[in-house]
This record gives C-alpha cells, structure tokens and sequence, in this order.
C-alpha cells in the first residue's frame, strides 16, 4: 500500500480548508496509507480576525472527527518545524501533500520541505487551492514563492489557479480535481421552511436571498445590499439573510443598510455558523448570491449544491466554472450593484419554468472529487 503524509489544518479547526483536507483524507485512506500532520499552531491570535479559529459545533461529521491526525505543526515555531520534518521521514511516505491557501505559511512550509532533505524533492505535490490570497499585498507575492518553491507538481481545484500554477511553474506537472460536494450539512430535512422563514422575520410569500461565509470585502456583501435596495425599488418581497462572521467592521455593513432604510428588509448575524445550524438558513432561502469582486472556487457554492440549492454568482476567478449558467444557477458578468440586481431577478423568472434542483441533483452526480483517488494512483504513478 503506498504511503502519503498529508500536512493541513483538519479538525478542531473551522473553515473550508480544514472541511476539503478532512473529505480529502476520508477519499484517500481506503486506498493509501495516510500520516495526517495537522497544526498545533495554524494562525496566533492576534493575526486571526475572527472570534475563535476552532469548530465550536456540536455536530461534527464522524469521518473528520475520527481521522487520527498529528497536531504537532506550528506556523512559527521552527523547532515543530523539525519535529514534522522528522515524524514525516520516519513515515517514509511515497509521497508528501500540502495544502496551500494562504501566504503567511510559506516560511513554515519551506521549512518543513527543506527539512526533508532532497530525497524528497520529487515526492511534493502542493494542492493549491488559491495561489495568491484574494486580498494580497506586495509581502504575499514573496512569501508565495517561498512557500511553493519545493513543490515538484501541484493538484489544483478550478482552471483559473492551473493558469495561475502554469505561469508561475511552466515546467511542473499539474493535476486538477475539484471540490468536493459539501451535502454533509443536509442533516435535518424535517426543518419547516415556513417556521424558519417566520424564524428570520420573512413570510413564505418572500424572495429570500442568502449570503452565507464569512464576510471580507473581496466577497461583496456591500454591492449586495446595494443590489437589494434596487431590486427593492420594484418589489418589496425580495429580503436578504446574512449568516457568516465578518472578518471586518460589521458597521461598514449596518451603516449601508441603515442608509438605504433596509432594516426591516435584511436579517444578519454575524457569527460562525455551527454545523447543526447551517442547513436553516440554506432551507429558509431561495438562492444564494455570490456577489465576489474576486475568487478561484468557493466552498459556499459547493454547500449550496449539497441542499439542491440555485445560485447567482459573479464571473470572477474560477466561479463560473462550476455553475451550468441558467441551468444550476445565473452568472453575473460584474461585481456590481445593478448587475447583480439584474442576475437575481433572472433567476426568479428563470425559476417558474426551470427546474434547478434537478439541473443541480444532476451536477453534481458528475463531481470530478469522486474520483481523487484515481487522481493520486496517477500521481503516484
């Protein structure tokens, strides 16, 4: 049985990193032998900007909770460094993968991956799932090139990051996957959308648009409550529901509302939502609005198609790649407010004669994640 060490955050932490890493690792142990490094460190306090980097749920998926993993990497220490580098030869793996998201880890990967010395140096696959962060500054470009300079071939998630790879690494192989299908969340389909409608202050009659995740300014929020106050020009029954923490001052967001008097239109909770809760909001909703001014591939549009769920999203980044336009979703040329305006009410025109849960159910049956582990016999072969 071939061996692979994984190195990436899993649970207890939260977020889409640690969701793809902990479905990816379940893919991979019927066939492999897995040395799971998970971090002891992933971000110091005072660079995280949310309330608590753990999954604080009640509910946690029973495949993720029960991955053995390794929680021995932190991001700043170089002595852990050492010990993964070390735990990871001693598990002589055929092949090493790391999970790249983000700049700030590039010193830490880099000295793990020199650690191991250049026996190694043909046995590294870098899953990408952003190259650059969405909201980069001059620092982040430098710190890339550190973190993937050991790579020997990349996995990546959408056609936009293999662009992003090919520049930036001609010569390296490339092999391309996606993200997987997040139904996991679709735990309690007794939920009354009625009663959760009535739940968030909206009546059954009500177009509910959703935005879920957590909130920076690359994700749009703003020209979505903008598009709202226009589509609420010409028909009061369209509200928004907003669930996510923000990553900035929610102010900024209250303050549009509050401007455009839309406060009895728009429910928002700033919190990270817990496993147990997602799927109310998704059930009280009917679409999810992706309005991002920038993206590679979204875990929110893939948690969206996990409760049959339409989507209107932006053409930036790698998004569109995943929506059949008009079929499973609308996609929206630009992040604006009248575009998006425009998007939302298409689909709702769209919805009275398109059946989009079908168009999705059949999507999603086509998930190129199904066949990772085919993806990593080709890897290692």
């Amino acid at each position: 049985m071939k061996k692979i060490a994984i190195i990436g955050p899993n649970y207890p932490y939260r977020g889409g990193n640690s969701l793809f890493i902990g479905h990816l690792c379940i893919a991979l142990q019927e066939k492999f032998e897995l040395l799971i490094i998970n971090y002891s460190l992933l971000y110091p306090e005072i660079l995280f900007p949310g309330k608590t980097q753990y999954d604080k749920s009640n509910e946690v998926m029973d495949g993720i909770r029960q991955l053995k993993t390794h929680r021995i990497l932190n991001s700043i220490n170089p002595i852990s460094w050492y010990n993964t580098a070390k735990k990871i030869k001693e598990f002589n793996p055929d092949l090493v993968v790391v999970d790249w998201w983000q700049p700030f880890f590039g010193p830490c990967h880099f000295g793990v991956l020199s650690l191991l010395g250049s026996s190694y140096k043909d046995r590294i696959l870098f899953i990408t799932e952003n190259v650059i962060s969405h909201e980069s500054r001059f620092i982040d470009k430098i710190l890339t090139k550190i973190g993937l300079a050991k790579a020997s071939k990349f996995l990546v998630l959408s056609n936009k990051v293999q662009d992003d790879i090919k520049s930036l690494f001609p010569t390296k192989a490339i092999f391309k996957s996606e993200l997987p299908i997040y139904d996991c969340y679709d735990n309690n389909k007794s939920l009354n959308k009625s009663e959760l409608r009535s739940k968030f202050g909206f009546n059954n009659s009500d177009k509910v648009l959703l935005f879920f995740g957590y909130i920076r300014h690359y994700k749009g929020l703003d020209i979505l409550i903008e598009s709202l106050k226009i589509l609420r020009s010409e028909d009061k029954s369209y509200k928004l529901l907003v669930a996510g923490e923000s990553y900035e001052n929610e102010e900024i967001y209250l303050d549009l509302i509050s401007e455009y008097k839309l406060e009895s239109a728009v429910h928002m909770e700033n919190k990270f939502i817990s496993n147990e809760d997602v799927g109310s909001y998704f059930y009280a909703s009917d679409v999810a609005v992706l309005p991002y001014r920038s993206a590679t591939q979204s875990g929110i549009l893939n948690m969206a198609y996990g409760f049959n769920k339409p989507v209107v999203i932006t053409n930036v980044g790698g998004l569109a790649e995943f929506v059949v336009e008009d079929q499973t979703g609308v996609i929206v040329n630009e992040s604006s407010p009248d575009s998006i305006a425009n998007g939302i009410k298409k689909f709702f025109q769209l919805n009275q004669t398109i059946d989009f849960h079908k168009n999705i159910e059949v999507y999603i049956s086509g998930n190129s994640f199904s066949k990772i582990v085919v993806v990593f016999e080709e890897i290692l072969h």
